[in-house]
């Protein structure tokens, strides 16, 4: 790839708004177009990490006209159940959030995304599984007024994504990176390579 200044100083720009401990966690997604899409917002909202739970380690093929490649700029975890991937979420201090319609489920506006928080989104047809769900320390919703109570994966990712900016604008998460020296330096040389 091209290392021009311009390039070097974008990368730059764009890593040091990386928000490490804002994580969408995927559980057993099958579309690989709305899986693409949710990377692609992932992206868009300068989420590092991905987390990908999976009985079956097969990875997804991603779309890549969806996706325009930004799976390439993001950091994907596989995990072969809920308990294993929110064991490790939890023994690095996040806050579980899962995306569920049942009654239990507060509004997603009122959870604070300014602590570490991972967001769990499930299939596109069976939603989460009762692992991922009872696992979760939150479960939060996108209120909705019409007929229809669901939207598709990638929309309510987005939704909820935002919110977390917005939350994460307002209190200076984006002022300064995120990422220790060290870490930073690391993921540019990588990135500097693609």
């Amino acid at each position: 790839m091209t290392r021009t200044p311009g390039r070097l100083a974008r990368l730059r720009t764009v890593l040091g708004r990386r928000q490490t401990d804002l994580r969408i966690v995927l559980e057993e997604i099958t579309n690989a177009h709305n899986a693409a899409a949710v990377l692609r917002t992932c992206d868009a909202a300068a989420i590092l990490h991905v987390d990908l739970i999976q009985a079956e380690p097969a990875p997804l093929p991603f779309n890549q006209a969806i996706t325009t490649r930004a799976d390439k700029w993001l950091v994907l975890h596989h995990h072969p159940s809920p308990a294993a991937c929110y064991e490790t979420l939890k023994a690095a201090g996040f806050q579980i959030a899962a995306a569920d319609l049942s009654p239990k489920a507060i509004p997603h506006t009122e959870l604070d995304y300014c602590r570490p928080t991972a967001i769990v989104f499930g299939s596109e047809r069976e939603g989460l599984s009762p692992a991922a769900r009872d696992g979760a320390d939150v479960r939060i919703k996108i209120p909705m007024f019409g007929m229809v109570q669901s939207l598709n994966l990638s929309v309510s990712a987005g939704i909820i994504l935002y919110e977390a900016v917005r939350q994460r604008l307002a209190r200076g998460f984006f002022d300064s990176p995120r990422l220790s020296p060290e870490e930073f330096e690391k993921l540019l040389a990588g990135w500097m390579e693609l």
